[in-house]
């Protein structure tokens, strides 16, 4: 049975494409998809790694990581009818390049994000881009104490603090959690160690609670070592806690963070592992640090590979994307060069 797509009417409602909130599944339905835009035309960007956001009057906002002026990516606006706008291209030097990341939405339309590379000192910045298309290099990382390279993309709360991790740098150059005040101050909230201690290289944007707790995960280190991984939590205080530590049939190499419930169970999905034939897990970690492996796939029709990690609607199911497998056997074992944006519904 496939899910009927419900799209929020909620502004700046991040989410990828592909795993968006749905309603609950009806028989038989019939999958159609419409290509809102395609990304072949390098001026436009090519090179889709992130998902979109959308704001109260369905325009969508995302990056392509190649593509544009300079060829060094670009942030893009979709509107209604498909047109595409590039409301920044990157051209490298202190401006940076290669934003991997998505990018997240203030009630002023402003858009935040990070790109990999670029800066002063080429170790990746953190970047505002303002409803007119104006760039602002809100901090640029130099590779050192204050972490470089930033994968994961940023996370927003209502005082206009960013917060996000950085894939290398830091005390054990095995990356930092970090915040970003309104007046571009970093703060380094915590430093990874690698293994066997606390995980290193994180890939995604952590989780805020109400109470500014942090949540995410590493893609390597932890007790196992290699590309295991961990699940961690820094509180407000930057006070860390590895909540669980991968090793092997319950999944590892999480690239994906964590989406959280109302009692506090966190949920997840890992590039590797399970007991499926090594394509990857879904996982829920509870209070306790009890994990559970939900699904774990193998690699064939059911998919392989789920990078993108999971969405969770108010009836508890979750929803995600993987990057190998399917009935067509579309394996793609790296991340695409090029890509076409759709919208995919069932009716």
């Amino acid at each position: 049975m496939a899910p009927k797509l419900k799209i929020e009417a909620l502004l700046w409602s991040a989410c990828a494409l592909a795993v968006l909130a749905a309603s609950p599944p009806r028989a038989q339905a019939q999958a159609t998809e419409v290509v809102l835009h395609d990304f072949a035309s390098p001026p436009k960007g090519e090179g889709l790694w992130a998902g979109v956001i959308r704001d109260k009057t369905s325009n969508l906002y995302g990056t392509a990581v190649d593509g544009g002026p300079a060829n060094l990516g670009v942030v893009f606006k979709v509107d209604t009818a498909g047109h595409t706008t590039v409301l920044h291209g990157f051209t490298g030097g202190s401006d940076g390049e290669r934003p991997y990341a998505g990018v997240v939405g203030d009630s002023a339309g402003n858009l935040y994000g990070t790109a990999y590379l670029g800066g002063t000192y080429d170790a990746g910045i953190v970047y505002k881009v303002d409803a007119a298309g104006h760039e602002t290099v809100l901090y640029t990382f130099t590779g050192g104490s204050d972490g470089g390279m930033p994968i994961a993309g940023v996370t927003l709360d209502s005082a206009g603090n960013l917060y996000g991790c950085a894939s290398a740098g830091g005390s054990a150059n095995d990356g930092v959690v970090f915040k970003l005040d309104p007046t571009g101050q970093e703060t380094v909230l915590h430093n990874f160690t690698g293994s066997p201690g606390d995980g290193a290289s994180p890939q995604a944007a952590p989780l805020l609670d109400s109470a500014g707790n942090l949540y995410g995960t590493t893609y390597s280190g932890g007790t196992f070592g290699g590309s295991a991984g961990t699940v961690w939590k820094v509180d407000a205080t930057g006070h860390e806690t590895v909540l669980y530590n991968f090793g092997g049939a319950d999944g590892y190499a999480p690239y994906a963070g964590v989406v959280r419930d109302s009692a506090g169970n966190l949920f997840g999905a890992t590039s590797g592992g399970g007991a499926g034939g090594n394509g990857g897990t879904v996982y829920k970690l509870d209070t306790a640090g009890n994990q559970t492996v939900l699904y774990s796939f193998t690699g064939g029709a059911d998919g392989g590979l789920p990078i993108g990690g999971v969405v969770r609607d108010s009836a508890g199911n979750l929803y995600g994307a993987t990057e190998t497998g399917g009935a067509a056997g579309a394996n793609r074992p790296n991340r695409p060069r090029d890509g076409a944006l759709h919208l995919h519904g069932w009716g």
